[in-house]
């Protein structure tokens, strides 16, 4: 921080130097770790902005709100620290409010911070005027407002402890522009620790009285809440001991694609045998998430009533979880797989082959398709040339649509953090969260596969991309239609097509007219060549998309 930040009332040493209340925010997130905040600029936070100007933390300028609540959306599940995000008060907040469900369903910490009218411009209908306790109080843990100058630091303080406490999720902080003026003391208030639980007495002879029960145990991870570490913990103790794994849908990468206890996803779309695996096995322990209605297909998976539920979650209210509980495990992710590797456990024979069958048709299920050499471009193609030349830690992003289907099947996740999406089903989220990933990690091999509707509705974030030097390789699937809806469309109306159909634009130029490089693939035989001028682009530093146009109705599976 430079010496221009602070201001002294006098050369007094005596009296204390002081900040802005904006700068103060600044200083703040920097002491908690902050790398980065994506921002959409606005008058109503320019002394934010300022003490940006001279800050270790990176300002990543976006072309849209909502993009950026996306890009901290993400920078939150792939970091231990919330995502920050800075908008403008009215439209700003408006267009924001998409990252903060997304946030909110996935919980994933993530800040808001919101700028404001003038405290003596409220309930007068201001310009951009809004309520924000009315608009975020449901969607976020915490909603505050800070009215009090002095209490900068202390509320970034609070407001990263609350994101990142108990199930993350979201917080807004409101700031008033005159308040955000005012100058304070310069103190930063030191981070709040936040308590991660794990094994108590009580919970590890339980735990251990059920595996020595059980003949088909079945560990479920998800969330975001996980380190490199704690994956590569769980996977080890896994495979030592036999006992399968399988991922949330749209989370996959806690236990490595290829490791012999990974069994495969459970989420819409899955496999049948993955799903039948509910029906099998005789405990369940999920580890970082819930039992909700997309992994239990409505709440209509019988995954609890006739045998022992362990749920590892913060969250003492459980919320968004359905079927009996046998027992609750009150720890972050690391914690609990930290004391879990400490306990005695003995292996059972019966382990090893229930997992072995389980991994067999996960195999099957993941081999890669034959490429095409003829005919009209396939993603099965892409996919089939893609995926041998991928780096061991390559990353993939995706939003919603029948597209993120051939990640889920074929994708590699083998380094912990390797899948980053919307688990809300929140279009539009594959180019902001390729960027954040970029950017997260320079070094590694990020991948996002979008569909054409979900491209455009925040593609522009290209120029974010080319603006901070982010180099995902994006895959558009263009087949021309909202292609999930037209899947329920024709099974409600079958032959009643409405509402579904997309006139697009060359993708491949849109990608060169922002400064990467583009590829128009119409037929497979041109595959290979658009996929390796694409990763030398990317290896170059610069982004590069391949717009693949398909058949309507081509399905993963």
């Amino acid at each position: 921080m430079t010496d221009a930040l602070l201001a002294t009332a006098a050369p007094d040493a005596a009296i204390p130097p002081t900040v802005s209340a904006g700068h103060a925010i600044v200083r703040s997130l920097e002491a908690h770790g902050i790398p980065r905040a994506y921002v959409v600029p606005g008058e109503s936070f320019l002394e934010v902005l300022d003490g940006l100007h001279s800050s270790s933390i990176e300002t990543i300028v976006c072309r849209q709100e909502g993009g950026a609540a996306y890009m901290a959306e993400a920078e939150g599940k792939l970091s231990d620290l919330p995502g920050v995000a800075m908008v403008t008060r009215g439209p700003g907040a408006a267009n924001a409010l998409v990252g903060l469900h997304t946030a909110w369903q996935d919980s994933t910490p993530l800040i808001l911070f919101v700028g404001l009218i003038p405290k003596d411009h409220r309930d007068r209908e201001a310009f951009q005027e809004f309520d924000i306790h009315g608009w975020f109080d449901k969607g976020a843990k915490r909603v505050l407002v800070l009215d009090s100058a002095e209490r900068a630091s202390e509320t970034v303080a609070e407001a990263v402890f609350a994101a990142r406490s108990g199930r993350p999720g979201p917080v807004v902080v409101g700031l008033p522009e005159d308040v955000i003026r005012e100058h304070v003391d310069a103190s930063v208030h030191p981070p709040i620790p936040v308590a991660c639980g794990g094994i108590a007495g009580l919970d590890a002879a339980a735990l251990v009285d059920a595996l020595a029960q059980a003949e088909k145990p079945l560990f479920v991870t998800g969330g975001s809440d996980w380190t490199p570490e704690s994956a590569a913990q769980l996977t080890g103790w896994l495979e030592r001991q036999g006992v399968a794994a399988a991922a949330e849908w749209r989370t996959e990468g806690v236990v490595a694609f290829d490791s012999p206890s990974y069994v495969g996803p459970i989420g819409y779309g899955r496999p049948k045998p993955t799903f039948d695996l509910f029906e099998e096995t005789d405990l369940l322990v999920f580890i970082g998430t819930v039992p909700g209605d997309v992994l239990t297909s409505g709440y209509i998976a019988r995954q609890g009533w006739h045998r022992r539920n362990f749920l590892v979650s913060m969250d003492p209210l459980l919320r968004g979880r359905s079927g009996a509980v046998s027992h609750q495990i009150v720890a972050k992710p690391p914690a609990f797989v930290r004391d879990l590797v400490a306990l005695d456990i003995p292996a059972r024979p019966q382990w090893a082959a229930w997992t072995a069958r389980m991994r067999a048709q996960q195999e099957r299920f993941a081999a890669l398709p034959a490429a095409g050499a003829s005919g009209p471009a396939r993603m099965d193609t892409l996919m089939a040339v893609l995926v041998p030349q991928l780096d061991d830690d390559a990353l993939v992003t995706f939003g919603a649509g029948e597209h993120t289907n051939w990640a889920h099947r074929y994708f590699p996740t083998r380094a912990y953090p390797a899948m980053v999406s919307a688990g809300n089903g929140s279009m539009g989220y594959s180019v902001p969260s390729a960027v954040t990933a970029a950017l997260r990690f320079p070094g590694r091999q990020i991948v996002t596969i979008a569909g054409d509707g979900e491209f455009l509705m925040n593609g522009q974030e290209l120029a974010t991309a080319r603006q901070h030097g982010a180099a995902p390789l994006v895959v558009v699937m263009d087949n021309q239609e909202y292609g999930t809806i037209r899947t329920h469309q024709e099974r409600h109306h079958p032959g009643r097509v409405s509402g579904t159909q997309l006139v697009n634009p060359d993708f491949a130029a849109m990608a060169t007219a922002f400064g990467g490089t583009g590829f128009r693939v119409e037929h497979d035989a041109d595959v290979p060549d658009a996929v390796a001028g694409a990763l030398s682009a990317t290896r170059e530093g610069r982004f590069a998309l391949i717009h693949l146009i398909v058949g309507q109705r081509e399905q993963a599976y």
